[in-house]
């Protein structure tokens, strides 16, 4: 049998990122073939090459034994791939007929929309779906599996070969689960070809045919899920070698705790509990999904909480927003810090002092310049951050010298307990070093250190303690030799039973 889809020797090269690097595997017809691989491994790019979302630097993608080249979605959909994607493309305000033929309006010899034709059309394809939908209510009426439904019944009425599901059951409850995967096995049936990408390895070891592992935007290898073990599938997600670029961790640590967090709650996180001890960092893994910025978020009170209990330095405190944890010396150091740590717009002293400005401001209104100055000065030189003058714009510097001015700006406040959410991402390797350098001596001075990170080398390097969550709680608490990457992996996806 031959193959329906060919991937040969892609790369795909971003600014200063190769997100892929000369994959090639095939695909057969009527196949359930998975997609798994670590946070960052090159899965949904891959996956965005061949629905013709990106096109790739190099290499070539066969469909049927035929070279495409798609330049746009529309291209791979008028050649019989979709991808429905974890964030729905629906139209809310719109009901479900007109969602499933959007742009492909059925018409009338007079113009006008065949709406009775359009409706009789997607009643046929729900059916073949066993899928009770009432097509005239607006799609934000329906439930997140009945949504994705519709996203399914428009991928069906453009006669698709192969579908690509990204992470389909996050947000699905079990019973929707079963009633996906029996769908899954219907499109099969009727000859459908699925590629399938998640981060739950029990799904895929229920699921699916096979199996291919990316690690690192590089090819690992494809394997007979029957033939296989989730126990081998981690190994091939996790085993690379860990270059050891991270600052020696101190032998002896402090068991003073300042921080505790109990029974916190929300729509995402479940009874979260931890504790912060001084001077330590402490790592929190887990996959895409797996409520670790939602974690952080709910602490400094940016998003709500249904139960949250705080006690800092021993006393029991109240943080209902991110000024309430500004003033309880927490800080934020985000994941996106172009567009929610700084303003690319304004100078590196200006962003600097930012957090302080109130405290260099009199009565009148004046800024004490000379003190600010000072401060600036004082923290481009602690920092070491490359900057031709305080005065240069922050958008003109690199992604490492952007994160040393956000780490900056809370440093001039009394902050003691700093979060990082992925503090290396988008920044080169020498780089990296300086980061890791930074909050290594940070923690030596006693400041205590919360890190969000996806890659599993930073967190093993780096942290004293690691949390694994995994959907909306911690699955484990790591120390000393158990921080390693066979063994976060395994909670990470929920925890490995003996096979």
């Amino acid at each position: 049998m031959e193959p329906i889809l060919e991937i040969k020797n892609i790369t795909k090269e971003f600014p200063g990122v190769k997100a892929l690097d000369d994959v090639s595997f095939s695909i057969m017809p009527g196949e359930v073939h998975a997609i798994v691989g670590e946070n960052g491994a090159g899965k949904s790019t891959l996956m965005n090459i061949l629905s013709g979302v990106f096109q790739p630097t190099s290499g070539e993608v066969k469909l049927e034994g035929n070279v495409v080249n798609f330049q746009e979605p529309k291209d791979a959909q008028n050649h019989g791939i979709s991808i429905i994607h974890q964030e729905f493309s629906l139209i809310p305000q719109l009901n479900g007929i007109d969602n499933i033929f959007l742009g492909r309006e059925i018409k009338q010899k007079n113009g006008l929309l065949n709406r009775r034709k359009m409706r009789s059309i997607a009643k046929d394809i729900l059916a073949r779906l066993d899928a009770q939908i009432n097509l005239s209510n607006p799609v934000s009426q329906l439930s997140v599996a009945n949504q994705q439904f519709i996203e399914i019944a428009k991928a069906i009425s453009i006669e698709t070969k192969v579908l690509i599901f990204d992470e389909p059951t996050t947000s699905l409850t079990s019973k929707e689960v079963d009633k996906l995967f029996k769908l899954i096995n219907t499109l099969k049936e009727s000859g459908v070809t699925i590629l399938y990408i998640s981060h739950h390895l029990d799904e895929i070891m229920t699921l699916c045919d096979r199996y291919t592992c990316l690690r690192d935007g590089e090819y690992v290898g494809t394997r007979v899920v029957l033939e296989s073990t989730k126990q081998e599938m981690i190994k091939m997600m996790v085993g690379r070698e860990i270059v050891n670029t991270y600052p020696d961790k101190p032998h002896h640590r402090s068991d003073e705790v300042i921080l505790e967090v109990s029974n916190m709650s929300n729509d995402i996180i479940k009874d979260v509990s931890f504790n912060l001890k001084k001077g330590e960092i402490l790592g929190v893994a887990g996959l895409v999904g797996s409520g670790r910025t939602e974690t952080v978020r709910a602490l400094i009170g940016a998003d709500d909480t249904d139960s949250k209990e705080i006690i800092i330095d021993g006393k029991k405190s109240s943080i209902n927003n991110p000024t309430d944890a500004l003033r309880n010396g927490i800080c934020l150091v985000p994941e996106n810090r172009q567009s929610q740590g700084l303003v690319l717009s304004m100078s590196v002293r200006k962003n600097i002092t930012l957090s302080i400005i109130n405290d260099l401001t009199n009565k009148i209104g004046i800024i004490n310049e000379k003190e600010e100055l000072r401060r600036v000065k004082d923290s481009i030189e602690d920092l070491l951050i490359k900057t031709p003058s305080s005065s240069q714009m922050v958008k003109n510097l690199s992604g490492g010298n952007q994160q040393k001015v956000v780490l900056a700006k809370w440093l001039n406040t009394d902050c003691n307990i700093l979060i990082f959410d992925e503090p290396t991402r988008g920044i080169d390797v020498g780089a990296k070093e300086e980061i890791y350098r930074l909050m290594r001596d940070l923690a030596a001075e006693g400041i205590s250190i919360i890190m969000i990170s996806s890659e599993l080398p930073e967190v093993i390097g780096m942290s004293d303690r690691v949390l694994v969550m995994h959907e909306g709680t911690i699955q484990a608490e790591l120390i000393n030799d158990e921080i390693e990457s066979e063994k976060i992996m395994q909670h990470a996806v929920g925890g490995v039973q003996n096979e």
